[in-house]
């Protein structure tokens, strides 16, 4: 990829923190520009999942906001901060990047909050705070500029990393939220991971990359024919494009509960009052929940194993931390959030990662899954995903139990998909 549209900083931050101009420009160009569109707010807006595990969890512990000073980071439409308004905040400051900062201070006025609301637009790491303006003041830490007493953001991407606004939320805490009193709201979040039948999907992105290849094969032949210049040079480059496009990239999903073939696997857990920027750039090979293994009876099991889904969770509770516990609010009120199949609609929905072949389940044998997940930053772009999957399979009999002979076993598997 021509460096021109790296979407990364020299450092492979992500640009809204240290990228220069090109990097900045290319960033909007690719991130940030959905999310001044109109469309794409309603588009989340209407996710009455997570609008209802937000709006209980600030609404709903209304007497934890009452009188603290409130940031929203990424307001968006400013629905959050509007929240936090009535449920009692002395002072919110509503923060966005891109021009959707306008219609959020219609909103504000709209709804007669204006007063308590401040929308501030730009990037989050490099804004400041009317400190005298607001009489704000740190009471618990050495930075003068920690005087945030509640953090509230929707940061969340598809399996929960992906956008990489993480980053974003880690430098506002540090620099703006109270270290010991200060809460974050999601305050926690958890990655899952786990084994599901999806045939329809699978066979239909295997058929999609078919056509594609056909479809090639029709191309090349009627050049050579009708033109006299022979493309066959570029079918095993075509051939790689189109295999990491259909087979190789994970899928948006809306599964059912019965789709999940065993019992999920937490591969990350974040506590959003420590977690760091390492936390945020993935999962290693070596990190302590990236292994997993899976059990699946084929007697049981409504279908092959298709592939993998990933989906997150978010916590709305108390602190857990040694530094917050007993300094911080208690959250009377937990809220919850979940994008797994067993929620219904989501528009995070799910991740999967379909494999080029599906893994038979046998009526009578059972299945062992074991392998590791790792999650890393992709070169071009610091706010996408690649995600390898390797595992190993083993089938005994179901009634020999787990030493019982094993019937078969497979070689390590390792695929690399893309998470677009």
């Amino acid at each position: 990829m021509s460096d021109d549209f790296v979407n990364a900083s020299d450092t492979g931050e992500i640009p809204s923190f240290n990228g220069d101009a090109k990097a900045k420009a290319t960033d909007f160009a690719q991130y940030f520009c959905s999310y001044a569109q109109l469309y794409h707010q309603k588009q989340m807006l209407a996710d009455h999942n997570r609008m209802a595990a937000y709006h209980s969890a600030i609404v709903g512990n209304a007497n934890v906001f009452k009188d603290k000073v409130v940031m929203d980071v990424g307001t968006g439409s400013g629905i959050l901060a509007v929240w936090a308004a009535q449920a009692g905040a002395r002072k919110v400051y509503a923060v966005e990047y891109t021009d959707m900062a306008k219609h959020a201070e219609k909103v504000m006025v709209a709804n007669g909050v204006q007063d308590i609301v401040t929308v501030i637009q730009g990037a989050v790491e490099e804004i400041e705070l009317p400190m005298e303006e607001d009489s704000l003041t740190p009471n618990d830490g050495d930075n003068p500029t920690q005087v945030v007493d509640i953090i509230i953001s929707e940061w969340m991407g598809y399996f929960l990393l992906r956008e990489s606004m993480l980053d974003s939320l880690i430098r506002a805490r540090d620099k703006f939220l109270k270290p010991k009193a200060g809460l974050m709201f999601p305050s926690h979040t958890t990655m899952y991971f786990a084994p599901v039948t999806d045939e329809n999907e699978r066979k239909a992105s295997a058929q999609d990359y078919g056509n594609a290849m056909c479809d090639w094969h029709e191309f090349a032949e009627g050049t050579k024919n009708t033109y006299g210049v022979d493309m066959s040079i570029l079918e095993a480059d075509f051939n790689r494009e189109q295999k990491e496009y259909y087979m190789l990239s994970s899928r948006w999903s809306e599964l059912t509960s019965d789709a999940v073939l065993g019992e999920p696997s937490i591969i990350k857990h974040l506590d959003m009052a420590t977690c760091t920027i390492e936390d945020s750039r993935g999962v290693s090979k070596d990190a302590k929940d990236s292994k997993f293994e899976f059990t699946v009876d084929g007697s049981s099991a409504n279908g092959p194993i298709s592939g993998f889904s990933g989906w997150f969770t978010a916590d709305f509770k108390s602190r857990t931390d040694v530094d917050g516990l007993g300094a911080a609010p208690v959250i009377s009120y937990p809220a919850f959030l979940s994008t797994g199949p067993e929620n219904g609609y989501t528009h995070w929905g799910q991740q999967t990662f379909y494999n080029p072949s599906p893994i038979p389940l046998l009526r009578g044998e059972t299945t062992k899954i074991v392998g590791y997940v790792e999650m890393m930053r992709t070169k071009e772009n610091s706010r996408l995903y690649n995600c390898r999957i390797t595992h190993s399979i083993t089938r005994r009999n179901t009634d020999a139990g787990e030493d019982g002979q094993v019937l078969h076993a497979s070689h390590e598997n390792s695929v690399i998909y893309q998470i677009p």
